[in-house]
């Protein structure tokens, strides 16, 4: 496969936004080792932020594999220490499972709506 040749599959796109102060990233496509690090820049803070107020709206995603599982779990780690917190909004049902799966609905607060997310 040369450089020019496309992947018919789903790219990973995410929006940010702020809502009263809490920034909301809206990710669309699939989570997967392809995808990881665009997640990984858009929910992991940058060095000398606020603590981050975070819920990420996963509507839009269709699949996540434990590539996702490791950002969630390193954006968690890195605001609990500056007294900042990771919510997850809007899971459709294939992602929410690998969630629960694997524990991170016990350390991330997963919520069905942005909505409830904003304001639990």
């Amino acid at each position: 496969m040369s450089d020019n040749d496309t992947v018919d599959r789903p790219e990973l796109l995410v929006e940010e936004r702020l809502v009263d102060g809490v920034r909301v990233v809206s990710v669309r496509g699939e989570i997967d080792n392809d995808g990881k690090d665009v997640l990984r820049q858009a929910l992991l803070p940058a060095d000398g932020m606020e603590p981050a107020r975070l819920v990420v709206d996963l509507s839009g995603v269709s699949f996540m594999d434990s590539s996702g599982i490791n950002v969630f779990v390193a954006a968690h780690q890195a605001v609990t220490g500056t007294e900042g917190w990771v919510r997850i909004a809007a899971a459709q049902e294939s992602v929410l499972r690998v969630l629960r799966l694997v524990g991170v609905d016990a350390i991330i607060t997963c919520h069905p709506t942005l909505e409830e997310a904003l304001h639990p």
